[in-house]
């Protein structure tokens, strides 16, 4: 007889406890409906446990593996002397040369290991390092066919830039005598994450690249204050297109010198640390700049170094290069530039660039996603690319317990946000990008009279059961020149002549205000288990966001943020903004994001109302332009006296004042709209309200 395959239980939600096989099949326990697919599941899991052996027995396991940084670059001893090391298998030989020895290739020449690895330890001079810090260093190789090559370092920690002389970047030493030491504890985990997306280069008012500085003195303070818990820093990978915004990385373990110094940034995560904030990065595994001489393209003169050859290393819409995740070195650097930016800066988690590329061998490009489960498995996947990010949760999560990580996949593969022991993909969220979508695609084609309820209710909560799901109404892809934020679509080319308290309320800068708050607060409640906002949309940020570039003449007007208009207090973009902070802190009391999704119990297409219950909170929208509504009857699952948290139509948001701040509602036992018990408010038009029990 056969023995019983070995299972372990887990606890997937709150007093259900399942049963799962130890083949990475445990999908199909969840949903049964990937039962078709459990052999290619078992496959998968079976592929990432054969990998994950391979670092094990690596020397050193899986601790060492992943600490490439502290033996490939640059690393200083006690005793002052510099090891350099570079993996490079199609160079014949090496040499490192700088501004310290005169760029002569013969005064330091590397040796090779059969592995292709070149070293070279350099003792200290006098007491004092070979390489003096912040100086220009590079490694130049010889070719098989003779020729001579100069390349940045992969691992180097700093690369800067003067555009003066050229736009390529130069490599440079960096050992400070008195290096930043991080001093704050990480905050604990977010029970419901609430993220501020930034940008440090845009982050000023002025027509110039911000600093880490900057931010962290003027910035971080603001997004404290508002209520969010969780920062995702953009374009930090240093990056030689400004205007990629970060997303064409040179090199991978260099903080951007656009914004300041490695120690600059150390010192703006530890900051944002002692105000309670977990700092997360955007990080680019997805694909690299194909820059040969300041990237990783072409590094050792080969096509296939950390990439695939041909076709299959080049993104054809991105025109960059793609890894080849299943070589051991690769993961050895990809991996370790994970643990580089958690250990030596302290971020306490990452935002995914470019899942969906990843996952897919068509990479998404002309690929519509139906949801039909055939999509996320065979030949269209890239086996290599999921067992790489099962191999990086499931390291990072057992490393780091506070550890968090978002994809941003608009595929939805199945699983992505389950345990890799389950046969997921192991990230705690993905992004919920069809909901920014839709907010755009109605207030560009539908007039909001003819919203239809039912479908925004869907789209908000469309989205795998257990999965967890970052909700936001607005991200940088839509502040982007081309497009408009939410408040530009909304209320256009008034918002350059009544924002102003002295000037009168226009019905269309009503209606942009009014609508503002209700999209966030309703993609905030109903959404997803965290909640995004790029940096500046919270407070209705005028125009959109363009980075210097050729074709607007290199100016710097639209990459910035207008924190002026914000701080006028004759401007009436601080309603917008107390609004978001009414919103964050209210969540922070109440703790939606974190409770189970909500109960809808109307969607009503004639009044325009939505109401759901969620978190300890009864939710009442009217959507309706006109109507406002008396003794309006709302049904609930809890009874008792209720009272107003939040309340759009408040004068403090630039509401009308239609309803009593210290009004309480009692509740009536008898079914309404299929709940227990009802009560009866006064409804505005236009207006949201959050209930809770008193």
């Amino acid at each position: 007889m056969p023995a019983s395959p070995a299972t372990f239980e887990t606890e997937v939600e709150p007093g259900r406890v399942l049963t799962m096989q130890q083949d990475g099949t445990g999908l199909t326990v969840l949903d049964p409906w990937l039962e078709p697919f459990k052999e290619q599941l078992a496959k998968r899991y079976a592929f990432y446990e054969k990998w994950k052996k391979t670092l094990e027995d690596a020397p050193g396991g899986i601790e060492q593996f992943t600490k490439g940084h502290e033996y490939y670059g640059f690393n200083v001893a006690a005793d002052q002397s510099i090891t350099y090391r570079e993996w490079a298998p199609n160079a014949v030989s090496a040499s490192l040369v700088g501004d310290f020895n005169q760029w002569d290739p013969q005064k330091h020449i590397m040796t090779r290991n059969e592995y292709g690895v070149f070293e070279i330890t350099l003792p200290a001079v006098d007491g004092q390092l070979a390489i003096p810090h912040n100086t220009k260093v590079k490694i130049t190789m010889t070719l098989p066919n003779g020729e001579r090559i100069y390349r940045l370092p992969a691992w180097i920690r700093r690369v800067t830039q003067d555009l003066s002389i050229s736009p390529t970047y130069e490599a440079v030493f960096w050992h400070p005598a008195d290096p930043y030491t991080l001093k704050h504890p990480r905050p604990s985990r977010p029970a419901s994450l609430r993220i501020y997306e930034a940008h440090v280069g845009i982050s000023t008012p002025d027509p110039r690249v911000g600093t880490y500085r900057e931010f962290t003195a003027n910035v971080l303070p603001r997004i404290a204050k508002l209520g969010y818990n969780a920062i995702q820093l953009m374009a930090v990978m240093e990056h030689a297109y400004y205007a990629s915004f970060g997303y064409q990385v040179t090199s991978f373990f260099a903080p951007s010198s656009r914004y300041g110094t490695p120690e600059d940034l150390k010192e703006l995560v530890d900051t944002a640390h002692s105000m309670g904030l977990v700092v997360l990065l955007d990080v680019v595994h997805s694909h690299a700049c194909k820059n040969v001489d300041d990237g990783l393209n072409m590094f050792d003169g080969s096509d296939h170094c950390y990439f695939h050859e041909g076709d299959k290393g080049r993104h054809s819409l991105w025109d960059s290069r793609l890894f080849n995740y299943g070589n051991y070195e690769v993961l050895r650097f990809l991996l370790s530039n994970l643990r580089y930016w958690v250990d030596v800066y302290g971020f306490d988690g990452f935002r995914f660039d470019g899942v969906t590329s990843m996952l897919y061998n068509h990479h998404g490009i002309g690929y519509g996603f139906s949801g039909d489960y055939h999509e996320y498995f065979g030949s269209t996947v890239d086996d290599e690319s999921v067992m790489y990010v099962q191999l990086a949760n499931a390291i990072m999560h057992d490393m780091y317990k506070s550890m968090i990580t978002v994809a941003e996949d608009v595929s939805g593969m199945p699983g992505t946000c389950r345990p890799v022991r389950e046969g997921g993909l192991g990230f705690d969220y993905r992004l919920g990008m069809a909901v920014p979508d839709t907010w755009i695609k109605l207030l560009k084609e539908v007039s909001d009279d003819n919203w239809g309820m039912g479908h925004i209710v869907h789209i908000l909560t469309n989205r795998r059961h257990l999965e967890k799901t970052i909700g936001y109404c607005e991200s940088h892809d839509q502040a982007l020149v081309g497009d408009k934020t939410l408040a530009f679509w909304l209320m256009d080319k008034e918002m350059y002549t009544h924002m102003s308290d002295l000037t009168p309320l226009t019905p269309i800068i009503d209606r942009g205000m009014a609508l503002h708050k209700m999209i966030r607060l309703i993609t905030h409640g109903l959404g997803g288990e965290g909640y995004l906002n790029f940096e500046g949309n919270e407070f209705g940020h005028p125009e959109w966001l363009d980075f210097p570039r050729d074709g607007n003449g290199s100016s710097f007007h639209y990459a910035r943020r207008q924190w002026n208009v914000l701080d006028d207090n004759l401007l009436r973009y601080k309603y917008l903004n107390a609004w978001d902070a009414a919103l964050q802190h209210t969540e922070q009391s109440l703790g939606w994001l974190h409770a189970p999704q909500g109960y809808v119990s109307r969607k009503n297409e004639g009044d325009k109302v939505i109401v759901f219950e969620r978190g300890g909170g009864l939710f009442v929208f009217n959507f309706h332009p006109t109507q406002s509504y008396t003794d309006y009857r709302i049904g609930t699952g809890q009874a008792g006296k209720y009272k107003v948290v939040l309340n759009s139509d408040d004068k403090t948001f630039l509401g009308h004042g239609r309803i009593d701040p210290e009004g309480e509602y009692f509740t009536t036992e008898g079914d309404w709209d299929n709940r227990p018990n009802w009560l009866q408010v006064y409804l505005p038009s236009r207006t949201a309200l959050v209930l809770a029990l008193h």
